[in-house]
């Protein structure tokens, strides 16, 4: 069965950055629509930005020039997220996920329902 494993989460001060990296124990990023979400305490998991290879598809939740930029490395099952201009709302367990569905619509990439694999999430809080 496939894992997906985060890491590089931390406490940073607002302003400060991050990158988030994901490792995939298959070799399924080349294939899969793979995803960051966040989930901040006592709420819902919220979708950050997905990259689909084989659909050429990077996508954001709005047409707002991205704080946060989703990249991957097909040769080594990695996706990453770098985190600019942090804020302290960006405070949460960033997630990784993926599904093999593809072709998805944006109301599919922004729903957690549609992604059957996810890893442990890392941490990221941002202080004021």
């Amino acid at each position: 069965q496939v894992q997906l494993v985060e890491s590089g989460g931390g406490l940073v001060q607002a302003g400060g950055s991050l990158r988030l990296s994901c490792v995939a124990s298959g070799a399924i990023v080349s294939t899969y629509t793979m995803a960051w979400f966040r989930q901040a305490p006592e709420e819902e998991r919220v979708f950050v930005a997905a990259i689909s290879w084989s659909d050429a598809i990077i996508y954001y939740p709005d047409n707002r020039k991205p704080r946060f930029i989703i990249s991957g490395d097909n040769a080594t099952d990695m996706v990453f997220l770098q985190m600019n201009g942090l804020q302290t709302t960006d405070t949460g367990v960033y997630s990784c996920a993926a599904t093999p569905l593809r072709g998805l619509s944006a109301s599919e990439y922004l729903s957690p329902r549609h992604y059957t694999i996810w890893g442990q999430g890392t941490q990221v809080t941002v202080s004021s």
